[in-house]
């Protein structure tokens, strides 16, 4: 099936409903290190060759500018550091949920999670979702495909 487009310069161009639809998922990585969102984002948009379901990936290092450029309703998941500097993982999903309650949280942390924090963030969630860094990319896809599911 294909449709037509207007493009630019005012010529219609063919279009099959497959490129029209070029994202299944947008998900929001926030990390207040560089290496981790920009590898994070790397190989997330490198597994979308592989499949039809692609993610967009948007990052951010600073967990203060996260929140000021939240769009509600555009996200479907975020994948979020609990420890960071200015504001953690817990405080920053608080405020989003606020914005918008459909969101879907990841939390990810180098050290031991408090569970019970997440359990009051996520309390209808029996563990919510966490990833364990250091993590192999096999994983990470795995776990944010499942929550995107």
């Amino acid at each position: 099936m294909t449709y037509h487009r207007r493009t630019e310069d005012l010529l219609y161009r063919t279009v099959s409903i497959k490129d029209k639809q070029r994202f299944w998922k947008r998900m929001l990585i926030v990390d207040d290190d560089v290496d981790v969102t920009t590898t994070f984002k790397v190989a997330i948009e490198n597994s979308n060759k592989d499949t039809n379901k692609r993610i967009e990936v948007q990052t951010s290092n600073n967990p203060v500018a996260a929140l000021s450029e939240f769009k509600p309703n555009f996200y479907d998941l975020l994948l979020v550091d609990i420890n960071m500097p200015h504001m953690n993982g817990f405080e920053l999903c608080e405020k989003i949920l606020a914005i918008d309650i459909n969101v879907r949280v990841c939390f990810m942390s180098s050290g031991e999670i408090n569970r019970e924090a997440l359990r009051e963030i996520y309390p209808t969630r029996q563990e919510g979702c966490f990833i364990r860094k250091p993590v192999t990319v096999d994983y990470l896809l795995e776990r944010i495909r499942s929550e995107l599911d």
